[in-house]
């Protein structure tokens, strides 16, 4: 029989098995002493059936991160742009507190999430210089708001969508999921913003889409009409 042992076992499984076959009267310090282990030892063998080493590896090998979850840190990285230490705070802070950064790294790269060099580049296209560019230089409160829609898991009935916020000056990141990008929930999520933000919001920056405003529409109107959530909050 092919037998394999912990490296640092102090023990045979003849041994193993001639202390499960000490007698009761024997205490666990007399056999220790006897063996020349530890009691500890002798406690983790004397009531076991079998008498080989188990395996160290976990049993529950679970991913630290859900599919969900993973979807939500896909989006927000390719959107905000971030590097793997600001993406690791953003996670911990809305995701998974325990998350190490080896665990993302790996996750990253097993979904094959392109870096930020090759961000860069898959914007740049056939430019010299990329089209995605770095953040001027503002005062703190210059928040970017935008919606992401996120992959349907297959037992889900129902889309989910990415709402993120991020500061231009200071990188502060605020993200919620929701079930709608309606403009209610737009305005919503922009309420959490401003209780959340560290400081006063000064301009807000949208895409042009409904959830943020009714100034466009298909029949060519341009004057707001005022009664818009989103734009009602932001007031």
């Amino acid at each position: 029989m092919d037998i394999k042992l912990h490296k640092q076992a102090t023990t045979t499984p003849k041994i193993r098995a001639e202390i499960q076959a000490a007698p009761s009267t024997i205490t666990n310090s007399e056999l220790a002493r006897q063996y020349g282990v530890a009691t500890a030892t002798i406690r983790r063998w004397r009531y076991r059936d079998d008498v080989h080493d188990r395996s160290h590896t976990r049993h529950n090998l679970l991913a630290t991160l859900t599919p969900e979850q993973e979807e939500v840190l896909i989006s927000a990285r390719e959107f905000l742009r971030l590097g793997l230490d600001d993406l690791l705070v953003v996670a911990r802070e809305f995701l998974n507190p325990g998350l190490s950064r080896s665990a993302l790294h790996r996750m990253l790269k097993r979904r094959e999430v392109p870096t930020l060099a090759e961000l860069a580049r898959q914007d740049a296209g056939d430019d010299e210089k990329p089209r995605h560019k770095p953040f001027k230089d503002y005062q703190p409160g210059y928040v970017h708001i935008d919606i992401k829609h996120l992959p349907q898991m297959p037992d889900e009935e129902q889309k989910r969508y990415l709402y993120v916020a991020i500061d231009r000056a200071t990188r502060w990141v605020y993200l919620e999921v929701r079930r709608s990008q309606s403009a209610q929930d737009a305005r919503a999520f922009m309420k959490q913003v401003e209780n959340r933000a560290p400081f006063k919001i000064q301009t807000v920056l949208t895409d042009n889409g409904k959830s943020f405003t009714d100034r466009f529409t298909r029949a060519g109107e341009r004057n707001p009409s005022g009664r818009h959530p989103f734009d009602q909050e932001c007031l």
